[in-house]
């Protein structure tokens, strides 16, 4: 039997819209700053109201806090849209565009999640219910927001919390010294000062961390690392390791067309089961 086009599609891709999913539902703005607006890009699940009470996820480029692109996580939110949730791929401040350094990148990180929190009843969101992600550098912002203390925007309200309930890390800078990546962005003194390996505690959110054996930007040896404190300190930490792949691995066909969608499926597939075990998606059993 042949397969029509479309129907081959969803086969080789489980997690992939109907229609033109790319697009983003709408893009409203979470913060201005220095003549600088920077918007969310959301992508809603069918038919969410703003009576609803959806678990909601918050994605952050990569790029080493020098450059990237929303549109990086546009297929992830989709399919966690797909799932029920609301998904919001977040811009923000980068050195490129913007001469910023990675204390900027996490203050607007907070800001965003802080935004979605405050804004839930508006946004159809569960404030209880909110997970942080990204990748790489934007994964390294998005585990701050869990994980480090202060660096928060002077005018943000601190009395509605920045930190997530989950978060899902794709290969995210773990350690910024020169065991790890970035460590040209910091000054000496800064070294440890955002670096999720020094600064594990007890009462981090759960975690998900998808990360290449090969990866020759971000060590493996730091995703182990960090994923030990973690479990060290009573927190849970789940590591899924990629045999043989490298950094960038987990974007699918729609942002870099050359990896295909396999990995993108096996972490879609883990990332739901994570979300389904911490009542923020529906079983499908």
């Amino acid at each position: 039997m042949k397969l029509s086009k479309m129907t081959w599609l969803l086969v080789a891709c489980p997690f992939l819209a109907l229609g033109d999913g790319m697009t983003p539902d709408r893009e409203v703005a979470y913060k201005e700053i220095d003549g600088i607006e920077l918007k969310m890009h959301v992508f809603e699940p069918e038919g969410v109201k703003a009576a609803d009470k959806r678990p909601a996820i918050v994605f952050f480029f990569g790029g080493g806090w020098s450059g990237g692109d929303p549109k990086q996580f546009y297929q992830q939110a989709r399919a966690f849209a797909d799932e029920g949730l609301v998904c919001f791929s977040a811009d923000y401040r980068v050195k490129s565009r913007n001469k910023t350094t990675p204390f900027e990148c996490v203050k607007d990180a907070k800001s965003a999640v802080r935004w979605i929190r405050e804004h839930a009843a508006e946004l159809g969101v569960d404030p209880n219910r909110i997970v942080a992600s990204g990748g790489s550098a934007g994964g390294h912002i998005a585990g701050c927001t869990g994980v480090i203390d202060g660096c928060e925007e002077a005018g943000d309200n601190l009395e509605v919390s920045s930190k997530p309930n989950l978060m899902i890390l794709y290969n995210p800078v773990l350690d910024t010294t020169d065991k790890g990546y970035g460590a040209k962005n910091f000054k000496p003194e800064q070294q440890t000062d955002l670096s999720l390996t020094h600064h594990v505690t007890p009462g981090i959110v759960p975690t998900l961390l998808f990360h290449g054996t090969a990866d020759t930007t971000v060590p493996f040896e730091n995703a182990e690392r960090f994923d030990r404190l973690m479990k060290e300190a009573g927190n849970e930490c789940r590591l899924v390791p990629f045999e043989g792949k490298g950094h960038g691995f987990f974007n699918g066909a729609f942002f870099r067309k050359k990896n295909g969608d396999e990995a993108f499926n096996k972490t879609m597939e883990q990332g739901i089961g994570f979300l389904v075990r911490h009542g923020f998606a529906p079983s499908k059993n």
